[in-house]
């Protein structure tokens, strides 16, 4: 088979025009003194904006041959699942919100006697978000303990982070991005913990303006120590610290993996939200992904986003007097024993909670009152006892809601 080869120079400018030659008489192509256009496949000149940057895995040569730098693009993953707060199983404000309890789904709340709170799924965000988490604060501490602290935290399990390749000398980085308003200017501290190794890492944001939607982002090296439980259990959390007492903000902010110091987990933190009943802040567009650059958040639809927070809790709400929750059988007298299946496989076996035992009923040949409550749990299911009296085993019967404040839930988190 016959070659061609096309040679020239360059440089330039004008457009790259190659004529049929008349092959009777020649078989030689002239080029001109010209660089060529980069084109769309419909025509149009192409922009390296055009070009998805999920088809860039490395640098592209330019037109005279030369790289184009800063064209690598990572494809993010979000290791964080309800990062845009679209889901609060539990409800969607928690008011004088306890120590370690979780609001909306996957989000906890630490507060040590620096004074009190109400947390709500807020309806505001950023462009793009429809929700944030807020943190209203309700009583003033502006004198914390020294062992007090007001903080926001996320916890993963290890089988996710295996990938971050941690106790390795291929360690990941990773970043984590997320946006941020609050009513007052000042440093905040975001800390990533390794629970099962006991060590840490640390840097902080500033929030410039006041009142104002800001998108930041951190880095965190990758940590040669210590490898990660490959298993369900806790083994990073994220911390926001929004207040402390001087022992855990007395020492320096751990920019580089450290055994845990407490006194460096808010030593950066400026904020102090809790020296007013006037100060908030929201939270919403949280991401953390492998590499050293932050990308644009990978928004999940809703159906996707409550099915990966079931995995964590489930809750059954009745919206509706008379809405069937399971179905069963009369056992004795006194009890009926039914199914009931999670829309998910749960993290691990789930502790059972409800709203309150007259808010059930037991639907028969007639109805029941239910007067206790117990379950046999495990990850993909449960076996419900509800007990009244004056039943007639036997009988097949159904779970109902006895008015709309009924509810029934499993919590499996970390």
């Amino acid at each position: 088979m016959s070659k061609i080869k096309i040679a020239g120079n360059a440089s330039g400018s004008g457009t790259l025009t190659i004529q049929a030659p008349d092959t009777s008489s020649s078989r030689t192509i002239t080029l001109p003194d010209a660089t060529g256009t980069l084109l769309n496949s419909d025509g149009s000149a192409a922009s390296l904006t055009s070009i998805p940057a999920a088809n860039i895995t490395g640098t592209l040569p330019a037109i005279d041959g030369s790289s184009l730098t800063g064209l690598t693009a990572p494809i993010g993953k979000n290791l964080i699942i309800n990062g845009a707060m679209q889901v609060s199983q539990r409800g969607t404000s928690f008011a004088a919100i306890g120590n370690g309890v979780y609001s909306l789904d996957r989000w906890q709340f630490f507060n040590s006697s620096i004074g009190a709170y109400t947390v709500t799924q807020d309806s505001s965000g950023p462009a793009g978000f429809a929700n944030s988490l807020k943190i209203d604060c309700t009583t003033a501490d502006a004198s914390p303990a020294s062992g007090d602290y007001l903080e926001l935290m996320y916890r993963l399990e290890g089988q996710d982070l295996q990938h971050l390749k941690k106790g390795t000398a291929s360690a990941e980085s990773v970043t984590l991005s997320f946006w941020v308003k609050c009513n007052k200017t000042g440093d905040m501290q975001v800390n990533v913990k390794d629970v099962d190794n006991d060590r840490q890492i640390g840097n902080t944001v500033t929030i410039n303006s006041a009142d104002t939607w800001e998108q930041k982002s951190l880095t965190f090296a990758g940590d040669t120590t210590g490898a990660l439980g490959d298993d369900s259990s806790n083994s990073i959390f994220i911390e926001w610290w929004l207040d402390s007492g001087s022992s855990l903000s007395s020492g320096a902010v751990p920019t580089s993996w450290e055994a845990r110091v407490d006194t460096d987990r808010n030593a950066g933190g400026t904020l102090a939200l809790a020296d007013s009943t006037s100060n908030y802040i929201n939270i919403t567009g949280v991401k953390l992904e492998v590499g050293t650059a932050a990308t644009d958040y990978d928004h999940r639809s809703y159906g996707e986003e409550l099915s990966l927070c079931e995995r964590y809790y489930h809750r059954h709400t009745a919206n509706i007097a008379g809405a069937g929750i399971c179905a069963g059988v009369v056992y004795n007298t006194t009890s009926a024993a039914a199914a009931y299946r999670y829309p998910t496989i749960m993290r691990t076996n789930p502790t059972l909670s409800y709203s309150a035992v007259g808010d059930f009923r037991i639907l028969y040949t007639t109805s029941k009152v239910v007067t206790d409550i117990d379950g046999i749990e495990t990850i993909s299911g449960v076996r419900l006892w509800f007990n009244s009296s004056g039943m007639t085993a036997g009988n097949g019967m159904i779970i109902d809601a006895n008015n709309t404040s009924c509810w029934i839930a499993f919590d499996a988190e970390l």
